[in-house]
C-alpha cells in the first residue's frame, strides 16, 4: 500500500484502540511494584479511547483533519503519566502530517520521529527504559530503514516500526534496573506497542475487534423508563481475583452500585463480572470494582455533557465568585477530600493511585474558578503531567502545578497557604512544605516479587517511604509499627495518619499509641477512606 487514506487511518486506529482494550489487564500486571494499584494499561486505554472516538466522527476523509481531532481528543482524555506521553506521541505524529489529505510510507516514518521528539519534549527529566526510549528507538530506526532502502509501500514501514518496538521494549530492563530486577519490560512501552499492532493489522485488511471478553455489555444492559441521561455511563468487565472469586456476590454488589447510581446491570459468568451504571461517581464504581479484581474492559462516557451544552444555550451561566485565589487538589478518598476542603481547596478533583484523574477534568477544575491565581496539588507522581497538560490547555490563567506528589504532601502545602500572602510568598512556603514533609503508605502485595534485593510474598503488606518500597510484613499492623520505626527520629515532631477503607479506627487509634510510645511528636488522626492503602502517614 504507497498511501493511507482517512478512511484507512480510521480502520488503523479503531484497530489499536480495540488491540490496547483486549490486552489492558496484561498491561496493567506489569506495574514494577506488586501493589493492587497497577494502572498502565487502563489509563492508556481511556486516554487512547477518548481520542479515536472523536476521531471516528470526523467527517472529512483527510488525514491531517482525522489526527486533529485525534490528537486534541487524547490531550483532554490522557490519564497517567503513559497516557500523557501516548498523547503527545500522537501530537507529534498530526504536526508532521497536519496538511496532508494522504500520506506515504517516507512521510508515515517521519512522522513517528517526530512523535518520539515531541513526546521527549513534555517529559521535564526523561528516563531511559520506558515509553520514550521504546518509540525512540523503533521511529529512529523505522525512518533509516525507509530512507536506505526506498521503502515505498506503508505496510513495510509499520512492520518494521512494530518489529522495532519490540526489540526496544526487549531492552528496556537493559537501561532501568528496576525492570530487570522484577522481571519485566516498561508497561508503557509494551501499551504502545500493542497500539502500533493493532494498526498494523488494519493496514494489512484484518481490523481487529473486541475480544469475547472485551465485547460491550449493550445487549445485558436495560433502560429504566423515564430515566435522564445525565452523569456518567460506567461499563467493565472485572476478572475476579481469588479473594473476589470466594467472597463475590451479585445482588451484594448490585445494592453497593445503588448507592451510586442507576440502571445498574450485574452479571457473573465463573470468574468474568460484567458492569453497567449510569452514575454521578465513576471513580467511586470504579473503586469498587477494583477491590474485587482486575479490569478486562472498562469505559466511562459523559451523558451529561450533551445535556450541559444544551442547557448552556438556554441558560446564562452563573459567574463563579472572583477572588484571589484557587486550590485544585486530588484525592483518592471523601474523607481525604474533606480534609482539603477544610484547609481551603476550591475544587477536589476524585481520582489517585487507583483512577488517575484526565487533562479534561483538571481543565473542567480550572474553567470553574474565577480568580487571579490557582494552584493545582497533584498529590501523586502519576498525576503530575495531566496537570502540567491542563495548564499548557488553559494557558490564559495564572496557573502553578506544585510538586506535591503525595498526600501528607499535599496537606502539608495546604496548611501553610496564606490567602492574604501574594502569589510569590505562597509558592515559596507551599514549596517548602512539600520538601520537608515525610511521606509513607502501607498496602499489600498482588505477587510474589523482589525489589531493591527484598524478598515479598503475595498478600504480605508493604511499607512504603517517599515512594519506595522499605520493608513486607505478613500484616498490616506490625507492617505499619516498622514503617513508622523507620519514618520517625528525634526532630519528628507531628505524624498525620490517614485510615483508608480496610483499616478501623481502632486500629488508628492503636497505631496513636504506638506513636506516642516512641517519639514526642505529636499525633492527628484521620478518616480518608481511601481505597488500597489502610494507612497514609505523613510526618513533619
Amino acid at each position: 500500500m504507497e498511501r493511507i487514506d482517512g478512511i484507512v487511518l480510521k480502520q488503523m486506529l479503531e484497530s489499536g484502540m480495540n488491540h490496547l482494550s483486549n490486552h489492558a489487564a496484561e498491561v496493567d500486571a506489569l506495574n514494577v511494584f506488586p501493589v493492587p494499584d497497577g494502572d498502565t494499561g487502563t489509563n492508556m486505554f481511556l486516554t487512547v479511547s477518548n481520542g479515536v472516538k472523536a476521531a471516528l466522527q470526523e467527517e472529512k476523509n483527510h488525514v491531517g483533519k482525522i489526527l486533529k481531532t485525534l490528537s486534541r481528543g487524547l490531550l483532554m482524555g490522557a490519564r497517567g503519566n503513559s497516557g500523557v506521553i501516548t498523547s503527545q506521541i500522537f501530537r507529534g505524529i498530526y504536526q508532521d502530517l497536519q496538511d496532508n489529505e494522504t500520506i506515504d510510507a517516507s512521510q508515515l516514518a517521519h512522522a513517528f520521529v517526530n512523535g518520539s521528539r515531541i513526546a521527549y519534549k513534555a517529559v521535564m527529566r526523561p528516563v531511559e527504559g520506558t515509553i520514550l526510549t521504546v518509540v525512540r528507538e523503533a521511529a529512529d530506526y523505522t525512518y533509516a530503514y525507509t530512507v536506505t532502502e526506498e521503502i515505498t509501500d506503508c505496510i513495510l514501514v509499520m512492520e518494521k516500526m512494530v518489529e522495532e518496538c519490540n526489540e526496544a521494549l526487549l531492552r528496556t530492563p537493559e537501561l532501568l534496573p528496576v525492570l530487570a530486577e522484577v522481571g519485566v519490560v516498561d508497561s508503557g512501552g509494551k501499551g504502545l506497542t500493542i497500539i502500533f499492532e493493532g494498526m498494523l493489522e488494519a493496514l494489512k485488511g484484518n481490523v481487529i475487534g473486541l475480544s469475547n471478553e472485551s465485547q460491550s455489555i449493550d445487549s445485558a444492559q436495560t433502560k429504566v423508563e423515564g430515566e435522564e441521561e445525565f452523569g456518567f455511563c460506567t461499563e467493565f468487565i472485572l476478572k475476579l481475583s481469588e479473594t473476589g472469586m470466594r467472597h463475590f456476590s451479585e445482588s451484594d454488589f448490585s445494592d453497593e452500585l445503588a448507592t451510586i447510581g442507576n440502571s445498574i446491570v450485574c452479571v457473573q459468568d465463573e470468574d468474568l463480572v460484567k458492569v453497567h451504571v449510569h452514575t454521578l461517581e465513576p471513580f467511586t464504581a470504579i473503586k469498587m470494582g477494583k477491590r474485587r479484581g482486575r479490569f478486562l474492559k472498562l469505559k466511562v462516557e459523559n451523558m451529561q455533557q450533551q445535556h450541559d451544552n444544551i442547557l448552556e444555550k438556554e441558560e446564562e451561566q452563573p459567574v463563579a465568585e472572583k477572588k484571589k485565589y484557587g486550590i485544585i487538589t486530588v484525592a483518592p478518598g471523601s474523607g481525604i477530600g474533606d480534609i482539603f476542603k477544610e484547609l481551603r481547596a476550591d475544587i477536589v478533583v476524585g481520582g489517585g493511585q487507583t483512577m488517575n484523574p484526565s487533562t479534561e477534568d483538571f481543565v473542567e477544575a480550572i474553567q470553574k474558578l474565577n480568580c487571579d491565581h490557582i494552584i493545582i496539588l497533584p498529590n501523586n507522581s502519576n498525576i503530575v503531567m495531566a496537570a502540567n497538560q491542563a495548564a499548557q490547555v488553559c494557558e490564559d490563567r495564572d496557573i502553578h502545578v506544585l510538586p506535591a506528589k503525595t498526600i501528607p504532601q499535599g496537606i502539608s502545602a495546604c496548611v501553610m497557604f496564606n490567602p492574604e500572602a501574594d502569589i510569590e510568598e505562597n509558592l515559596s512556603d507551599m514549596n517548602e512544605a512539600i520538601e520537608n514533609v515525610k511521606s509513607g503508605e502501607v498496602t499489600y502485595a498482588i505477587k510474589d516479587t523482589t525489589y531493591e534485593g527484598m524478598d515479598i510474598k503475595k498478600d504480605e503488606f508493604m511499607g512504603i517511604f517517599n515512594r519506595s518500597i522499605i520493608l513486607s510484613k505478613p500484616d498490616c499492623i506490625s507492617a505499619t509499627k516498622a514503617l513508622l520505626d523507620r519514618m520517625l527520629d528525634e526532630d519528628s515532631e507531628l505524624v498525620t495518619l490517614i485510615y483508608g477503607e480496610d483499616a478501623t479506627l481502632e486500629q488508628a487509634q492503636q497505631m496513636g499509641e504506638y506513636i506516642e510510645q516512641i517519639s514526642d511528636a505529636e499525633v492527628e488522626i484521620y478518616e480518608g477512606k481511601q481505597p488500597v492503602y489502610p494507612f497514609i502517614i505523613g510526618v513533619e
